[in-house]
């Protein structure tokens, strides 16, 4: 469903787990996401500063509306774009996907990738 201008509720509340960063996100190792790790590490993001990106997607999930919404079995999912800043002073576009599980409040991040783009 596509949303308009809506923002991510509770998105002050937006937490990003340390292990969905240093496992997932910027793990060139993992299966599904070591493409999206070359990527943030070559953006100056690491693991020793994971904080950093974590850092940055909440800020993203603040700073941007809502372009699409779907109900799934666990909750709302929330599929937010825009510009993500990094650490070697690079703004690259990105889009972050966030649901509220069922009965909770903060949203938690499912995965964030970088759009299409060159370096």
């Amino acid at each position: 469903m596509k949303t308009g201008a809506l923002r991510l509720p509770h998105r002050v509340q937006a937490r990003v787990d340390k292990t969905k960063i240093c496992d997932y996100l910027l793990n060139p190792e993992h299966r599904n996401g070591g493409s999206k790790a070359k990527l943030f590490l070559q953006l100056g993001f690491n693991r020793k500063n994971w904080r950093r990106l974590q850092h940055a997607l909440c800020v993203h999930a603040q700073s941007h509306p809502v372009v699409s919404m779907v109900e799934t079995p666990f909750g709302p999912q929330f599929v937010i774009e825009g510009s993500l800043q990094c650490p070697d002073g690079r703004q690259i576009q990105v889009r972050s996907v966030w649901q509220i599980d069922v009965g909770k409040i903060a949203p938690r991040l499912i995965t964030s990738y970088p759009l299409e783009q060159k370096l």
